[in-house]
C-alpha cells in the first residue's frame, strides 16, 4: 500500500487548496451548535429521564464527520491521482576491448606489489568493474599466445578466468607481436563502434613469428586502437629466484622495455603509449584509458499513466451513505 501511495502522482494538485474550505465549515458547525440550544420549561421531569446516554452524545456529531471525510476523499479524487507505469529503452554504443597481457617470466620482478602480473591483473580487474556495458576479451602472452577470454559482457566469467592467469601457462618468452596479432583477431568480425586492445608487457619481443609493427599496421587495418602499457620501475628491479637451499632470494635485474616499439604500436593505431612504474601510476594510466574508451548510453524512458481516482471516489460515497443512513435512522430528528 506504502508502495502504491509513493507512486501515486496528481494530474491537478492545485485542486488541493479547497481543503481550506474545511476548517471553515469546522467553525461554522461548532458556532451552529451552540446557537441551536434550545429549552422546553415542564413542571416535573418525572415523565423523562435526566441521564443522557454518552454513546448518543458522540455519535450526533459523526454525520458532520462524515461528511467532512467524504468531501476530503472528493477533493483527492477531483486532483486525480495517477499512478505510472515506466520502463526504459537503453540503446549502447558498445566498445569491444581485449586486454592483452604478459605473463611471461620476468612479470613476477617485486617492483610492483606483490609482483607485475599481480599487481597488473589486480588493476586489470577494477577496469573492468568500471565498464560493465562492454564486451571485453583476455588474451595472455609470453613465448607464445593464447585467448583466454573471447569477448563477452559476462563479466563475472571473466573474472574468474583471471584469477587463473599465471606465469608458466604457456612457454616462457615476450611474443609482444603474437599478442597482439591474436588479439586484433578475436576484433576483426566485431561491430562495435570502437575495437580497442590494452596491452601490457614489461619487455622487450624476443619470440613469436610475428613482428609487433607487422601485428599494429594489422591492427589499423581493422581499425583497432591499441593502448600500450610498459610496466617497470627505471634501472633496476628485485626479482626472485629459488637458490641451491631451496630458499627464494632476490636479484637485481635490469629493466629493459621496448618503448620506442611500444610508441610506434600506439602511434600506428591512434592509441597512446604509458609507462608504469609502481602500482599507482599503473592504476592511473587505466583509469585515464577508461575515460579515453567511454560508452555512450542513449536512454528513451516510456511512461503509461494510470487514472487511480476511483478508489477515492467510492470511498466518500461510502461515507455520503453511512452518513445518509444515520440521519435517517439512529439520529433522525423530528422538525
Amino acid at each position: 500500500m506504502t508502495k502504491w501511495w509513493n507512486d501515486i502522482q496528481f494530474a491537478n494538485p492545485e485542486l488541493f487548496v479547497l481543503f481550506a474550505i474545511i476548517p471553515i465549515l469546522i467553525v461554522a458547525y461548532v458556532l451552529k451548535i451552540k446557537d441551536n440550544k434550545a429549552s422546553i420549561r415542564l413542571s416535573s421531569l418525572s415523565a423523562i429521564g435526566t441521564k443522557e446516554d454518552p454513546f448518543i452524545h458522540i455519535l450526533r456529531h459523526s454525520p458532520f464527520a462524515l461528511s467532512m471525510l467524504a468531501f476530503s476523499f472528493i477533493i483527492i479524487a477531483l486532483a486525480r491521482p495517477q499512478s505510472s507505469l515506466s520502463w526504459q529503452d537503453v540503446t549502447t554504443e558498445g566498445i569491444d576491448i581485449v586486454l592483452s597481457m604478459d605473463i611471461s617470466g620476468s612479470m613476477l620482478a617485486e617492483d610492483l606489489k606483490p609482483n607485475r602480473l599481480e599487481a597488473s591483473k589486480a588493476v586489470a580487474l577494477d577496469f573492468i568493474k568500471g565498464r560493465p556495458s562492454d564486451r571485453i576479451g583476455l588474451v595472455t602472452f609470453s613465448g607464445e599466445s593464447f585467448t583466454q577470454s573471447p569477448l563477452t559482457t559476462d563479466h563475472a566469467v571473466l573474472k574468474n578466468l583471471f584469477k587463473d592467469v599465471k606465469n608458466g601457462m604457456i612457454e616462457d618468452g615476450t611474443a609482444i607481436g603474437m599478442g597482439l596479432a591474436t588479439s586484433v583477431n578475436r576484433l576483426r568480425d566485431s561491430d562495435a563502434k570502437s575495437k580497442v586492445v590494452i596491452l601490457l608487457t614489461d619487455g622487450s619481443n624476443n619470440s613469436g613469428s610475428i613482428p609487433p609493427i607487422t601485428a599494429a599496421e594489422i591492427a589499423r587495418e581493422f581499425g583497432v586502437r591499441v593502448y600500450t602499457i610498459g610496466v617497470g620501475t627505471n634501472g633496476k628491479a628485485p626479482f626472485p629466484y629459488q637458490n641451491a637451499f631451496g630458499q627464494t632470494s632476490y636479484q637485481s635485474v635490469e629493466v629493459k622495455i621496448d618503448e620506442k616499439t611500444m610508441q610506434e604500436i600506439a602511434d600506428l593505431t591512434g592509441g597512446k603509449y604509458f609507462r608504469a612504474t609502481n602500482n599507482r601510476s599503473l592504476a592511473a594510466i587505466y583509469k585515464e584509458i577508461d575515460e579515453l574508451e567511454k560508452s555512450k548510453i542513449e536512454v528513451t524512458e516510456y511512461r503509461k499513466k494510470k487514472e487511480e481516482f476511483f478508489p477515492f471516489a467510492l470511498i466518500a460515497a461510502c461515507l455520503l451513505l453511512l452518513d445518509f443512513g444515520l440521519k435517517n435512522t439512529v439520529l433522525r430528528t423530528i422538525n
